[in-house]
C-alpha cells in the first residue's frame, strides 16, 4: 500500500468517525430537549423536569430493541422505589434506621426483580422520596418525569436507530479480505525463499493467531445488527424485514466457517514450521518444485477465499454467478491440489532414513483439504422459506387423510 492510499485511507476513516460522532451527539440532545419539553405539558409534573430528559439519556440505546427494554426496566425500577418509600410512610416516619431498612428492602425488592444495570434506581427513588417534604407530590413528579423522559428516549429510538447490517458486511468482508492476504504472504514467501526462515513461517503463525480478535469484532458487529433489526420500524417492513434476517443467519454460518478456515491456517502453519525446521531432504519444505506447488495451492485458496466473502454479499440475482465462479475456483484448487499430493508421495528412496518428516506432509495435505472442502456454497445457511399452500390443496390433503367411513360421507352430495 503506498503512502498516498495510506493517507486517504485515514482520512476516509476520520471523516467516518467525525460524522458518526455529530449523529450520535445530535440523537443524544435532540431526545433529552424533547423529554424535557413534553414533561412541562404534563401538569401532574414538576416545575423544571430535569429527570425526563436524564431518564431518556438512560433510555436511548443503539437499538430499538434494548431502548424498550431499557425503558421498561428503568420505568419499573422508578415505581417500585417510589412505593417502597409511600408505603413505608404511611406507617412510620422517618429515621436513620428507618432509612437503612428501606434501602436493604428496596435493594432486595430489585435483586428479585432481576432489575440488572437499574438496581440501583429502586433505593434512590425510594431514599428520594422518603426524605422529600412534599412526599406525595414528590412521588408523583418523579414517576411522571420518569415515564414522559421513557417516551422520549422510545419515540427518539424509534426515529433514530438505524439497521447496522451494512457495517456487519464490511467487518466480515474484512476479515475475508485479511485470511485470503494471510495465504497470499504465506505462497509468497514459500517461492521467495529456497530456504525457508523458520522465523519468517513463525510470523505466519502469529498472524494466524491473531485473526481471532478480528473474528471477535465480526462477531460482536452481527450481534449488533441482529439486534438493530428488532423492533426496529425500518425492518418491519415485510421485504425488508427478510432481506435483514436472511442476511444475518448467511453472515452468521459464514462468520464460522471462516473461524473453522482460521483455524485450519494455523495449523496449516503450524506444519510448515514444524517441516522447516528439519535439516533434512524428507522435508517438504525443502524441494523448491513442492514450495511451488504449495503457494501455487494457498493462493489459489486465497482467491477462493474472497469470492466467498463476495457470495455472502452478492445480492439475489447475481447468487447463481458468483455460485458458479467459487465451484470453478474450487475445481482448479483440487487440481492443484492433487498435483501436491503426487510430490508430498513418500519416495522409496529416502524412506528408511525418514523420521517424523513423513507425517508431516500428510498433515499438510490434511490442512489444504480442509480449507478446500469446508469454502462450499453449501456451508452458507440459506433461510427456506415455505410458500404458503392454496386453500383448494389443504381441501385435498384433508380429503385423503380422512378415514375410509368419512370419505364417502364428505364426497356424497347433500339431499
Amino acid at each position: 500500500m503506498t503512502l498516498d492510499a495510506i493517507r486517504k485511507f485515514r482520512s476516509a476513516l476520520a471523516v467516518k468517525s467525525t460524522r458518526a460522532t455529530a449523529a450520535y451527539i445530535t440523537r443524544l440532545t435532540a431526545t433529552a430537549t424533547f423529554a424535557y419539553l413534553l414533561a412541562l405539558l404534563i401538569p401532574a409534573g414538576t416545575s423544571r423536569p430535569v429527570l425526563a430528559p436524564l431518564t431518556a439519556l438512560l433510555v436511548l440505546q443503539a437499538s430499538t430493541y434494548q431502548t424498550i427494554r431499557s425503558g421498561v426496566k428503568k420505568v419499573l425500577s422508578v415505581t417500585v422505589g417510589v412505593l417502597v418509600a409511600v408505603g413505608v410512610s404511611e406507617f412510620i416516619g422517618f429515621s436513620w434506621w428507618l432509612l437503612a431498612l428501606l434501602i436493604a428492602g428496596a435493594l432486595l425488592i430489585g435483586r428479585m426483580l432481576r432489575l440488572g444495570d437499574d438496581l440501583l434506581e429502586v433505593p434512590i427513588s425510594a431514599m428520594l422520596i422518603f426524605s422529600s417534604v412534599g412526599m406525595h407530590a414528590a412521588a408523583t413528579g418523579r414517576v411522571v418525569d420518569t415515564l414522559a423522559g421513557t417516551a422520549a428516549g422510545l419515540i427518539g429510538g424509534l426515529a433514530f436507530a438505524p439497521l447496522r447490517v451494512q457495517p456487519a458486511r464490511e467487518a466480515f468482508c474484512g476479515l475475508a479480505q485479511r485470511l485470503a492476504e494471510l495465504l497470499d504472504r504465506m505462497a509468497a514467501d514459500l517461492v521467495a525463499d529456497p530456504d525457508p526462515d523458520p522465523a519468517v513461517v513463525a510470523e505466519w503463525l502469529s498472524q494466524s493467531r491473531s485473526l481471532r480478535g478480528d473474528i471477535e469484532r465480526v462477531d460482536d458487529a452481527l450481534r449488533t445488527a441482529a439486534d438493530s433489526a428488532k423492533l426496529n420500524p425500518r425492518a418491519l417492513v415485510a421485504a425488508d424485514s427478510v432481506q435483514v434476517t436472511d442476511m444475518t443467519v448467511s453472515l452468521r454460518g459464514g462468520l464460522e466457517t471462516l473461524e473453522h478456515a482460521a483455524l485450519t491456517v494455523r495449523g496449516l502453519a503450524r506444519s510448515v514450521l514444524d517441516a522447516a525446521a528439519i535439516d533434512s531432504s524428507a522435508s517438504p519444505v525443502r524441494d523448491a518444485c513442492t514450495r511451488k506447488r504449495l503457494a501455487d495451492v494457498l493462493t489459489q485458496l486465497g482467491e477462493v477465499i474472497r469470492t466467498y466473502g463476495r457470495l455472502l454479499q452478492a445480492d439475489p440475482a447475481c447468487i447463481e454467478s458468483v455460485e458458479s465462479e467459487l465451484a470453478a475456483q474450487l475445481a482448479q484448487t483440487h487440481r492443484l491440489q492433487d498435483a501436491l499430493a503426487e510430490l508430498l508421495e513418500p519416495r522409496a528412496d529416502v524412506l528408511p532414513s525418514a523420521g517424523t518428516e513423513w507425517p508431516l506432509r500428510g498433515e499438510i495435505l490434511v490442512h489444504v483439504d480442509r480449507l478446500r472442502t469446508g469454502l462450499t456454497a453449501s456451508s452458507i445457511p440459506r433461510p427456506r422459506r415455505q410458500p404458503r399452500p392454496d386453500p383448494r390443496t389443504r381441501a385435498a390433503r384433508r380429503r385423503r387423510a380422512a378415514p375410509p367411513r368419512d370419505r364417502g360421507r364428505l364426497s356424497r352430495p347433500s339431499s
